[in-house]
């Protein structure tokens, strides 16, 4: 049985990276599409409200359940998971800068645009960091046999299309 937990630990760090990958595509076609006005005005504010929408659901969820669960296994991994709910918060933080430009993006359109294709270069910057350093060091212990519980539906399955 320790063996079958072990390879659902290993797949669960597979998802964790697969989930990142999600996220990356996410923004990355959004900024795209906001550089090259690819789709209308309207809906590029609507994907970028479900990327943020996403991405908060990702970073709940493990923050509310599998960081939990690990700290419970790992309590090891203390100060780690403290540096990856320090990103959380800052990233929460562009996310709702993000919204609010979103919001004046239906009134003003071009400099709001302007505005949230700013914010998503640097919201991407520190979200490759943030999942390099989470793959590096999470993953790791997912892969050392950590249980999971009820958060995996959280973490890795936040709404993607």
């Amino acid at each position: 049985m320790a063996s079958r937990d072990g390879d659902r630990a290993a797949a669960l760090s597979l998802q964790l990276s697969q989930a990142h990958q999600e996220l990356r595509r996410q923004i990355n076609e959004i900024r795209t599409a906001l550089g090259h006005r690819r789709l209308g005005d309207d809906a590029l504010v609507a994907h970028c409200l479900a990327f943020c929408a996403a991405l908060t659901s990702h970073h709940q969820g493990e923050d509310d359940g599998m960081f939990s669960q690990l700290l419970r296994e790992r309590p090891d991994l203390t100060r780690t998971v403290a540096n990856l709910v320090e990103d959380h918060g800052m990233i929460a933080s562009i996310l709702s800068q993000v919204r609010e430009l979103a919001d004046r993006a239906t009134e003003s359109r071009g400099p709001a645009l302007e505005a949230i294709g700013r914010e998503l270069d640097g919201l991407a910057a520190i979200m490759e960091s943030h999942f390099s350093y989470e793959e590096r060091t999470i993953s790791e212990a997912l892969d050392d046999g950590t249980p999971d519980t009820d958060w995996p539906d959280m973490v890795f399955r936040f709404g993607m299309a």
